[in-house]
Parts: C-alpha cells; sequence; structure tokens
C-alpha cells in the first residue's frame, strides 16, 4: 500500500533521483510478481506498435525493467531490441538472465539511433514534468522518418509522490490535449490510444509516428 503526497514542487531532480533508488531496491520483487503476467499488461499496445513497424527493425526499450516485454513480445517478434533502464537493479537482473542490457537515463543520456521503434510502457510518469518535453524531442530524433513511439503514462492532472516500502516514487500525471501540445511539433501523429485502469491508477497509452516537421497534412486530432 502506497500514501501519496500531493503538490511537491520541491527538488524535483532529488525526487527523480529517489525513484530510481526505490525501483532499485525493489527490482527483485517487481521481476518475481510480473514474470507470469507482467507482459500481458501491455499485450494489445505492443500488438498495436508490431502492426505499423517492419519486421526486423531495431527497436529502443526505456525502462525494460525485467524484460519480459522484450523477451515475450518483441524479440521473439524477430525485432532487435536495445535494453535498458535507469535503475542498475533491472539492468543486473537482466544479465543474470542471459541478455544485454544498459543503463540509460534518458533525461542525462544521448539516446543515439536511428531506431524503427522506441517503447516506454509505464515509466514515463516519472520523470519530471518540466523535463519530459525534453525527453519528447530526445526521442523525435532518435527515430527514423515514419517510425514509431509508443508510450505509457499516468492519465489525470498534478504530481504525487508515492511512499511505498521501498521508497519514494515520484508521479506526474498528464492529459491526452497536453501531450499533443509537445507531440505534433515533433512531427508526431496520432496512430492509436486507449485509456485504461489498473490497480496502479489510470493509464494512458499512445501510439504515435514520426511524419515528419514539414509535412503539409492534416492533423488527427489527439482527442481527449
Amino acid at each position: 500500500m502506497m500514501s501519496t503526497t500531493r503538490g511537491r514542487k520541491e527538488n524535483r531532480g532529488a525526487n527523480n533521483r529517489a525513484t530510481v533508488e526505490a525501483y532499485d531496491r525493489y527490482a527483485l520483487d517487481y521481476a518475481r510478481s510480473t514474470a507470469e503476467g507482467g507482459a500481458r499488461q501491455g499485450h494489445r499496445a505492443l500488438a498495436q506498435l508490431l502492426e505499423v513497424i517492419e519486421p526486423d527493425g531495431n527497436i529502443l526499450e526505456i525502462g525494460s525493467g525485467a524484460g519480459w516485454d522484450a523477451d515475450w513480445r518483441l524479440e521473439k517478434a524477430g525485432f532487435r531490441v536495445r535494453r535498458t533502464d535507469a535503475a542498475m537493479a533491472f539492468v543486473r537482473f537482466q544479465e543474470s538472465r542471459g541478455v544485454h542490457a544498459e543503463r540509460l537515463d534518458v533525461v542525462q543520456d544521448d539516446l543515439t539511433g536511428p531506431y524503427d521503434a522506441v517503447v516506454a510502457l509505464h515509466v514515463l510518469q516519472h520523470i519530471d514534468r518540466s523535463a519530459l518535453p525534453a525527453v519528447l524531442r530526445k526521442v523525435s530524433r532518435a527515430l527514423r522518418e515514419g517510425g514509431a513511439f509508443l508510450f505509457s503514462i499516468s492519465e489525470g492532472r498534478g504530481d504525487v509522490v508515492e511512499q511505498g516500502a521501498s521508497g519514494q516514487y515520484y508521479v506526474a500525471m498528464w492529459q491526452q490535449a497536453e501531450l499533443s501540445e509537445v507531440l505534433v511539433p515533433l512531427g508526431f501523429r496520432l496512430q492509436w490510444s486507449i485509456s485504461d485502469q489498473d490497480n496502479e491508477g489510470s493509464w494512458l497509452t499512445m501510439l504515435v509516428v514520426k511524419k515528419g516537421h514539414d509535412r503539409k497534412e492534416t492533423v488527427r486530432p489527439l482527442a481527449i
């Protein structure tokens, strides 16, 4: 059970560091708890992604966690996945299973590329609200033209700091219309989206495709 503090604005960098540290402490328990069904949470979203990208492409996975999505859906479908996470405990866990993973801080580090797709499921909510637009710009630069970006983020308004057994987790909640204000100028166009809920709250999942900055085409509105 997590307690929640709303409206905390001070030292967001410290909040993000505390979140990564909490995941470092929780990684093994998280991996065990999701081993049987964790990947199925994003099954529908990943299926949508696989419909819009060509087989045998390169995918950057941000926040790979235990690596189940890469194991069961992405690599099984023939894609080459660069598995990354900000928490070293998740990197070590994957390496202990014989797969390569890297530590990547999407706020501080270059994403390299180009990739055919970038996947970030249940992770971007932990990035400072003020820092997320810059991260989305990095994603756009890292994708090839026509590349796809699949992500899920906490849906709602405001910021919270959740207190769990392993530490504090900073969470920023977003509305789809807010995200569209950042994504559309970066050349992204909506392919698919869904709002749903689980035991951790409301989630917005979006699949957008990079169409370019200067294409004169009708932009499909990102409906709330």
